[in-house]
């Protein structure tokens, strides 16, 4: 994945997902993205994977419709990137985004996320 992202479009005749360039990620709505547990789980699954995820790789308890809401909050707020790959939509953690902008915001965010789920028991 790049390290910064900018709002782009595929290649002709490509479908392409409209993304905030880093220069335009706000931390309230990064904090705002973060806040839903379905979408920390997302985005925890995706900083633990080697590479990108397919939306179904990551097993939700929400239906499909609900699903897709939440990896558009994601995307629409600076937290991941998703690309068509053939017939696939592909998502990535824009960690090297996240980072440039909030030092240590994502890497605490999934520390705690971590923590809490030891505590409740929810490994």
């Amino acid at each position: 994945m790049p390290t910064e992202t900018t709002s782009r479009r595929a290649p002709s005749g490509g479908r392409s997902l409209e993304h905030p360039a880093r220069a335009d990620i706000r931390l309230a709505d990064v904090l705002h993205a973060l806040a839903d547990p379905v979408r920390l789980r997302i985005v925890c699954a995706l900083a633990a994977a080697d590479g990108e995820l397919n939306c179904a790789d990551i097993e939700l308890p929400v239906s499909k419709s609900t699903c897709t809401h939440h990896f558009r909050v994601l995307r629409e707020h600076g937290v991941i990137q998703q690309l068509y790959r053939g017939t696939a939509k592909m998502n990535g953690l824009r960690r090297a985004d996240l980072e440039a902008l909030f030092p240590g915001l994502i890497d605490g965010v999934l520390r705690a996320a971590d923590l809490q789920a030891g505590r409740l028991g929810e490994e």
